[in-house]
């Protein structure tokens, strides 16, 4: 069960690393020329804001499962009294 949490927990970080990088590019290329380099936006033609794209929702979600899973690494690495 260990093996399965760890794994869990390096595939979260991967893909909230991967998330907010590829957020902040999208926010980075949106500030400095007002493109969309990534397709991030859903209509990558009115150059949304990235706020309101899937890439940050994503992000978000990657992030709040990553911290979930976390605390399971930590209760389950916690010496049992």
């Amino acid at each position: 069960m260990k093996k399965i949490i760890l794994s869990q927990f390096v595939i979260l970080l991967a893909g909230t690393v991967f998330a907010w990088y590829n957020f902040s590019r999208e926010l980075i290329s949106w500030r400095a020329s007002g493109t969309c380099t990534l397709g991030c936006s859903a209509n990558p033609a009115t150059l949304t804001n990235p706020f309101y794209t899937p890439c940050f929702y994503g992000a978000i979600f990657f992030t709040l499962a990553f911290a979930l899973s976390v605390i399971l690494v930590l209760k389950v690495s916690k010496p049992r009294v």
